[in-house]
Order: C-alpha cells, then sequence, then structure tokens
C-alpha cells in the first residue's frame, strides 16, 4: 500500500513537472535578456567594484573546512575584487536536502557555489527561472570563461542545456584519476611478519585474509585486526571493483558499458555469484561488518588504530595516517575463480557541470559573474583547489610549484582547510606547463597507469545531459531501484539468501521499471555515440 501511495505521488509529480516545463519555457526566455545590475561596477579590469558589495552564497564543506571567510584564499578574492561573500556553508552530510528545500521553496542565495546541482536541478530550475541564463553574462563579463570554452568546446556543450541555455558553471580537473577510485591497499609489514607473499588470485588473497584474523600481526595479543574494510556504496572506497574477479565489476550506479551495449550490473550472472561468494567472507569474519554502516571518520579511526589488513580507498595516509603509510602496498589485480582479472572503469569524468549558479533572487548578475570568472584563471584555479600561494604553492617564473611540507602534514586534511574547492578549470596542459601536480596525484596517477590500467574495462558511461522528460523518467524510476538494489545487496553480503530470492529479486526490478531505465540510458548512449 505504501508503495502504491509513493507511485502515486511520483506519478503526480511527473505531471506538475511536464507541466512546469512548457510553462515556464517563455519566462526563463524573457529572463535570459540581461538586466542591469543594482550596484555600479567596473567593466574591466579589478577591483571589480569600488564600493563593497556583499553577496549571499550557499555551499557545501568538507568536514574540516572552517567557514570560507576564515580561508586565506577567500580573503585574498575580497581584496582583489572588493567584493564580499556572506558564506553559508552547509556540512556535505546535509547539504543535499537543504539545497533541495531552498530551490523548492524560493528561499535562495545570490548563488550556490559548488553546487553539486544535479541534471534535474539544473532543468527543471533553469526552466522555471529559479536558476538565470548565464550565456550572454559569460560573452559579456567572463573572459576566462570564454577562453575555457574556446581550449575546450566540449565543455561549452556539456553545460548546455536541452533548451540552449547555459544555467550552470562546469568545473575541470584534467588528472586523468576518474577512472578509477578504487584502490585496494594490503598491510606488507603484515605479510612480512607472517611470511606470506603477495597474493594473485582471489582464493590466495582469502588464505592472506584468515591469516591477518588468526595470526594476531599488530602483535597485541587480541584478536582485533580487521582483514579488509570498505565504505559502502562510496564514490571511493566502493567494494564493487572486487565484484571484477568474477568478470562483471560493480559500481555505485550498477551501470557499465560492454561493446555499446549498456548493462545493468545488479542483474547479472556473475553480481549473483560474486555476491554469494564474498557472503562466505563476512560468515568467516573476514570483512569488517560495519563497512556497511561506517561513515569517513570512523574508516578513518580504525586506520589510525592499526587494524586493517587491507582497505580501499584512493590513498593511503588518509586512511591509515603518515606514520603507517609505509606499511601498506596496492594489492594487484586478483584473478578471479573464473580466470578473469579485471579492472571496472568507473563512470566518473574529469568534467562535472553544476559548479555554480546564479538564482533570479541576485540582483547583481553580471557583477557575480565577474566575479565567478576570477577563479577560471588557471593559477586562481589551482588556489581554490588545493590551496594558497604560500601555504601551498611557491611561484617560480610563470610556474605554480608545491611547497614542500612536514612530515607530519596529511594533505587531505590540509586541503580541506584551506581551499574551497568549486567552480575551478585545470587542463592537461596547465598541469604541463603552470600547475605542479600534487605528489599523490602524480603517485596514483603512476599507480595507476602500472597496476590497473593493463586490465582496466574498455568503456564507462559517459555525461550525458537528457532531455527533461527523460530526466524526469530517470528520477522516477532510478531512486527507488538503486535503494532497493543496495538494500537487497547489503543484506545478501551480510546475511545470504541471494541464491533463493534471485528470481524474484529480479522480477521485482522488471516490476519496478528496470527495463524502462536501461532503454533510457541506452538511447541517450546510442545519440552521444552518433554525435562523436
Amino acid at each position: 500500500m505504501v508503495l502504491k501511495r509513493k507511485n502515486w505521488s511520483l506519478i503526480l509529480l511527473s505531471v506538475m513537472l511536464c507541466s512546469l516545463f512548457v510553462l515556464s519555457a517563455c519566462q526563463s526566455e524573457a529572463d535570459s535578456e540581461e538586466k542591469k545590475d543594482a550596484a555600479e561596477f567596473n567593466e574591466e579590469g579589478l577591483p571589480i567594484v569600488d564600493d563593497q558589495v556583499t553577496l549571499e552564497f550557499v555551499s557545501p564543506k568538507a568536514p574540516l573546512a572552517p567557514n570560507y571567510n576564515e580561508m586565506e584564499i577567500i580573503q585574498t578574492l575580497e581584496d582583489m575584487t572588493n567584493v564580499h561573500i556572506e558564506w553559508n556553508n552547509i556540512p556535505e552530510d546535509g547539504y543535499e536536502e537543504k539545497k533541495n528545500l531552498m530551490l523548492a521553496s524560493g528561499d535562495l542565495p545570490d548563488a550556490f557555489y559548488g553546487a553539486n546541482l544535479t541534471d534535474l536541478d539544473i532543468v527543471k530550475y533553469g526552466s522555471n527561472g529559479t536558476l538565470i541564463p548565464l550565456e550572454d553574462l559569460i560573452e559579456e563579463h567572463a573572459p576566462n570563461i570564454q577562453k575555457l570554452f574556446e581550449r575546450r568546446p566540449e565543455l561549452k556543450s556539456m553545460v548546455t542545456a536541452p533548451d540552449g541555455h547555459i544555467y550552470t558553471l562546469p568545473r575541470a580537473e584534467e588528472a586523468g584519476l576518474g577512472a578509477v577510485p578504487n584502490f585496494t591497499s594490503i598491510n606488507k609489514a603484515w605479510l612480512d611478519e607472517l611470511g606470506l607473499e603477495m597474493p594473485k588470485t582471489l582464493e590466495e588473497y582469502k588464505d592472506v585474509l584468515v591469516a591477518f584474523k588468526e595470526q594476531d600481526p599488530n602483535g597485541n595479543g587480541e584478536q582485533d585486526e580487521l582483514p579488509i574494510s570498505f565504505m559502502y556504496n562510496f564514490w571511493t572506497g566502493n567494494f564493487g571493483d572486487m565484484f571484477a574477479a568474477f568478470g562483471v565489476p560493480d559500481n555505485t550506479e550498477h551501470r557499465i558499458v560492454r561493446d555499446g551495449e549498456v548493462l545493468f550490473t545488479a542483474v547479472q550472472p556473475e553480481f549473483k555469484e560474486a555476491i554469494d561468494y564474498y557472503h562466505g567472507w563476512v560468515e568467516e569474519g573476514l570483512i569488517d561488518k560495519e563497512s556497511f554502516t561506517q561513515d569517513v571518520s570512523q574508516y578513518f579511526a580504525k586506520g589510525k588504530g592499526e587494524r586493517y589488513g587491507s582497505y580501499i580507498w584512493w590513498e593511503t595516509a588518509e586512511v591509515v595516517g603518515p606514520e603507517l603509510r609505509d606499511d601498506y602496498v596496492l594489492l594487484p589485480p586478483l584473478e578471479g575463480p573464473n580466470g578473469d582479472i579485471l579492472v571496472g572503469r568507473a563512470n566518473n569524468s574529469d568534467y562535472s557541470r553544476g559548479a555554480f549558479a546564479i538564482t533570479s533572487e541576485n540582483k547583481n548578475p553580471a557583477l557575480t559573474m565577474r566575479w565567478v570568472d576570477q577563479l577560471y584563471d588557471t593559477k586562481m584555479s589551482a588556489q581554490i583547489n588545493w590551496g594558497p600561494i604560500g601555504t601551498i604553492f611557491e611561484e617560480k617564473g610563470d610556474q605554480l610549484v608545491l611547497k614542500e611540507q612536514p612530515d607530519d602534514v596529511i594533505m587531505g586534511e590540509l586541503r580541506q582547510k584551506v581551499a574551497p574547492n568549486g567552480p575551478i578549470a585545470i587542463l592537461k596542459e596547465d598541469f604541463e606547463n603552470t600547475v605542479e601536480m600534487e605528489p599523490r596525484a602524480k603517485q596514483r596517477l603512476e599507480d595507476l597507469n602500472e597496476i590497473y590500467a593493463p586490465y582496466l574495462a574498455d568503456e564507462n558511461y559517459p555525461m550525458i545531459f537528457f532531455t527533461p522528460e527523460e530526466l524526469d523518467e530517470l528520477n522516477r524510476l532510478e531512486v527507488d531501484i538503486k535503494e532497493f538494489v543496495n538494500q537487497k545487496k547489503a543484506t545478501w553480503l551480510m546475511k545470504g539468501g541471494v541464491n533463493d530470492e534471485w528470481d524474484q529479486y529480479v522480477d521485482q526490478l522488471k516490476a519496478m521499471g528496470l527495463d524502462r531505465m536501461m532503454e533510457i540510458y541506452q538511447d541517450g548512449l546510442d545519440r552521444f555515440n552518433e554525435n562523436q
């Protein structure tokens, strides 16, 4: 009964959205005409205004980040521009809900910064006028963004909505690291302590995990070792790549591409086989059961407590700290029971849209565009992304080189404290000519190329801007389908039962609209490929 009520609510929402798209189209066209700002500003050069102006921005913030006005780089921007930003920094955990409430209620800031706006947000709130079109503002007031679009025309295409307007600005970091966000590390010190070889197959890895559990390699006299831990369905630290040993790597979307065909991983026979196998690891106490519920701080605390035999993340020092990082090395891709050696390719991109948006409440949209355009200068982008000159970087000629840090500094934590992140662009040639890549990123790229790339899946699902109707339908279908899959996957891994319930589970997914959802994704991919 609850599901029926939910479905009727979703249908009603769908009808309302479709009506909204149509009724608001004319409004959006009218709003595309630029209006004069309330405050006087300088058309070129700095400062942007002679008399200080205050804008209100809403932004998510990382757990260790202070209010952005306490960050040196934001203070530098204020000195440069004479524009003060009143930051409403919302912790990441609660940002999505509060952002949605603001957009739906009309209680809006002047802009959303580091906005994480979804495609549905962009289309829905762009078409109804909540987010204003930016293309004319870019043309008249944003030389850095224009230059970026000239260097990467695909970025302009990526942020152009199906109605032809640009409602959000992009973020680009062409480091080439998005394909593999889940690196598995193993405690080499424990391997050596127990006289074990680096495993090459899944079964050899299991034997190592059993030894970690039973032979007290941390030497404290307690069986408190956690053979493997991870972050369930998190963007990094996800266990899905372990499914690759069965021939079909899983990811947080449960969506991969093979020879141009879009597959839903969670209905493939290999997915069932993997869950049945790894449930055995849970029963034997090899998998940390808190992997399914823990947050990042809990995950990191156990790592620094010398308890992990292996773990999944994208950087060692963040998890286990500088004192233990040399104990760990990367686990190579393992041969599965059917002879597969495979690494999944995430659906991540070096680009994203939805990084910055100006709302209809903003009385100074041109001035705001001039402010955000400063962030797309390459050196400023680097400081916004990693931290300021003097703290993270030093200037040597035309280049920003990394400043040496004390041994006890964990760069991931320092970055949260000194860099607001957000709308930036650092392209591949910028890394070559202007901005030195940070050591952990260089190391990650080197590891990716040497260890994972030879086994990396060929295809992933690209970033596609769907039509409003498709977005609405995907949003209706995918939320419930992913929630259902993730709940069943966790339950089966923890308690077993996948073989008994599989057929009923697949039937339930089909009843929930899985085939239609995958048809939309396939149509989108076919359109994308035809336009290449």
